[in-house]
């Protein structure tokens, strides 16, 4: 089961910055327009939302956005593109008639304050996690839409001596693997190339309406990729398995890492929820001058052999980026590349990819792992098995373990917790310290030195425990849409999302029961019930084997280290228990003395774990 859900809800590819970074990014660039530019932007604009006033704001860029959008403006479109649609197409679909994209806007509004607010770390963390679930809601398709391909990323480079012109082959050739820019220049090209036609003056008014909403589309879906260009993370390359692509996109992103453009100039990146501001400098001079070209075609100033890619000329382009891995033609002809060099010598030079020279890679805490954990823990008992046995003691225990498993942790954030693992040890418990009569009176303690084989299970739960087991193995076949995203809720907190994982600067708190059961089989052990009419000593001695079911309550990670392949991390757990006895058990003295009447014992502990994982590539 967890290999099935883990398959479903790894994601593929990372996304870049966030959508309050890449609406940013989009206001300056569009705020650095020249004057002529910027006047015929909004002309541009105020023909487009003529039909739609209700959805599109009057302004294409307020700098000045409001805690609560109640409107889309242009500047939120590159934001949408890309996390929140396939196509242009589909993007305009959104913009204009989705229910939920002002819930997205909103969301993302609280987030850019939250992020600004932000002095610690853990705080930034902790709001990018409840922006993450909140858009989840807002967008059920947001995880799925990520995992499907690598257009987010710049591809890496084959050697250090690739010259420009043989890279931007690379990228731009016919059939070349989907890529930021590649992604860019195919719907950069669409954009200028119907800007032209309506230069020409020659489309009736609702066929110019149309094209309008389609340049502006096709633009701001250019737009995005361009911007996800200068994000660390992506251009320190997307190659290797998933765990190694996601950890290292999230490293460079928090990180930075030392990025030269195309042009010479040196600066640090950074990434998602990390954004600079050399970065949004940087990445909106390219999308302002991206822009530009396309009001200087709408003005009918365009390079001749500059012609429409895909298939209708009056729609924004449907090429799905989510759904194909290449591009069917050639992304860009020889006429086109005089627009695209000056745009793409700005983005930062890629890295290298396998092999010498190479950056350092990272993982994800994601696939299967084989592990080792050992614990200590000491509990509270109310009282014993037999009957009016009702002094309260505290027994220690040790454990040692082996877990095979699959971490999710960090599917949508690093809040996350999809951890699914089976685990198999033994245990060792002292006699509880009620005995009254010292360490070597084991029998007469309340509950006997013992030891038990110990089974544990983990797994995330969307609504109650236990319902994606239940659930996997009939949706993973007739719905993994609807898997994938119980999986993704799951993971985040659940449906009510209690359960998420706290960042603070001390460590992680989770609250996680139901999430986990420990179950702990004790063999046959002895120990003396005070039994009132029992001869000689109004006592029974008796032979006993029991279960105890743990359930941890809350969770605290101190620390987590992570290697390429190898986790180690110290948690502390406050849990229920429950010990219940198999039976009535067998007296073994006084022979012929009836059976005790037993009881459960309650109890509550506190669980220190050492758990260190092994991660297969």
């Amino acid at each position: 089961m967890g290999l099935a859900l883990g398959l479903l809800l790894v994601p593929q590819a990372a996304l870049a910055f966030l959508f309050p970074e890449h609406r940013d990014i989009t206001v300056q660039a569009i705020e650095q327009l020249d004057p002529a530019q910027r006047e015929a932007l909004n002309q541009l604009w105020s023909e487009a939302r003529s039909a739609h006033e209700s959805r599109l704001c009057p302004e294409p860029a307020d700098a000045a956005q409001p805690a609560k959008p109640t409107c889309i403006d242009y500047a939120s479109w590159p934001a949408i593109a890309g996390d929140h649609s396939c196509s242009a197409k589909d993007m305009l679909g959104t913009v204009l008639e989705a229910p939920w994209i002002l819930d997205v806007a909103q969301i993302s509004a609280k987030l850019k304050a939250q992020l600004a607010a932000a002095k610690r770390r853990d705080q930034q963390v902790n709001a990018v996690r409840d922006s993450n679930l909140a858009l989840q809601r807002a967008d059920s398709e947001l995880a799925t839409r990520a995992s499907s391909n690598d257009a987010h990323f710049l591809l890496a480079r084959p050697s250090a001596s690739i010259e420009p012109a043989a890279y931007a082959k690379l990228v731009l050739g016919a059939g070349a693997q989907l890529n930021a820019l590649g992604t860019y220049a195919w719907y950069h090209l669409r954009a200028v190339a119907q800007a032209a036609r309506i230069a020409h003056g020659n489309l009736a008014p609702e066929a110019r309406a149309q094209t309008t909403l389609a340049v502006l589309a096709d633009e701001a879906f250019a737009a995005h990729f361009l911007e996800d260009s200068f994000a660390a993370g992506h251009v320190a390359g997307s190659w290797g398995d998933t765990a190694v692509r996601l950890g290292t996109h999230d490293y460079y992103n928090e990180h930075g890492i030392e990025a030269v453009t195309w042009e010479g100039q040196h600066y640090v990146a950074l990434g998602d929820g990390y954004m600079g501001p050399e970065d949004e400098k940087r990445a909106a001079a390219a999308v302002r001058d991206s822009l530009a070209q396309v009001l200087e075609a709408l003005a009918g100033k365009v390079p001749a052999g500059i012609t429409p890619l895909g298939d209708d000329d009056a729609q924004p382009e449907a090429f799905n980026i989510c759904r194909e891995p290449r591009f069917p033609t050639a992304v860009a002809t020889t006429e086109s590349l005089a627009l695209l060099i000056p745009i793409i010598t700005q983005t930062p030079i890629p890295a290298l990819a396998t092999g010498k020279g190479e950056l350092p890679r990272f993982r994800g805490e994601l696939g299967p792992f084989l592990g080792v954990s050992a614990a200590a823990s000491v509990e509270g008992l109310e009282g014993g098995f037999a009957t009016g046995q009702d002094n309260q003691s505290a027994v220690g225990s040790l454990e040692v373990a082996v877990r095979a498993g699959f971490g999710l942790e960090g599917v949508m954030s690093e809040s996350g917790d999809g951890l699914v693992f089976a685990e198999l040890g033994l245990r060792y418990d002292s006699h509880s310290s009620s005995s009254g009569c010292g360490s070597s009176c084991n029998l007469g303690a309340t509950v006997p030195a013992r030891s038990a084989v110990t089974l544990r299970l983990r797994c995330p739960f969307w609504l109650i425990p236990g319902d994606l087991i239940v659930a996997t193995p009939i949706l993973a076949f007739t719905s993994p849409k609807t898997l994938t995203k119980m999986g993704v809720e799951a993971a985040n907190g659940g449906l009510i999302p209690y359960e998420s994982g706290i960042a603070t600067p001390i460590g992680r708190f989770q609250f996680v029961l139901g999430r986990e059961i420990g179950i702990s089989f004790y063999g046959n052990y002895s120990f003396i019930i005070p039994t009132s009419g029992i001869q000689p000593n109004n006592a029974t001695v008796l032979s006993l084997s029991s279960i105890q079911y743990e359930f941890p309550i809350v969770e605290y990670r101190p620390f987590r280290s992570f290697s390429l392949d190898q986790s180690s991390s110290l948690l502390i757990q406050l849990y229920y228990a429950i010990d219940v006895p198999s039976g009535t058990g067998t007296v073994t003295s006084p022979v012929g003395a009836p059976a005790p009447s037993l009881q459960n014992i309650q109890m509550l502990g506190l669980r220190v774990v050492f758990d260190w994982r092994h991660y297969f590539r």
